[in-house]
């Protein structure tokens, strides 16, 4: 069977795993950027865009302000990755909030209220 991995998920994996790093080791000084994880991230067919989706745990400001951060560090975080990834063209990287972890704690909360019932 062929493998139906296409490049552009290979590359957003790759991706991924080194914006996270480029986070957890605090090559990033704005202090806007609060405690995030990156969840996933969205490639085009192209592999021109990246889509960087992130978690965040605190206030609707909170999560702004760090949207607002990642994405004003978005040059510099293409720089690195053009360093570390050996690829012909780098990514415009894009940062979004990524709803569907407090989407699913919500549904998770409704379903338990229907088991007290």
């Amino acid at each position: 069977m062929a493998n139906t991995y296409k490049r552009s998920d290979r590359v957003g994996d790759l991706v991924k795993k080194e914006i996270a790093s480029i986070i957890l080791h605090g090559d990033i000084k704005d202090p806007r950027i609060g405690f995030v994880t990156i969840t996933h991230v969205r490639m085009s067919p192209d592999i021109k865009e990246a889509k960087v989706y992130f978690s965040q745990i605190g206030s609707a400001e909170d999560i702004e302000k760090s949207r607002e951060g990642l994405n004003h560090a978005s040059g510099y975080i293409r720089r690195s990755l053009a360093k570390r990834l050996d690829l012909r063209h780098i990514p415009n990287v894009t940062f979004f909030y990524d709803e569907s972890l407090e989407y699913s704690d919500h549904i998770g909360r409704i379903l338990n209220e229907i088991k007290k019932g």
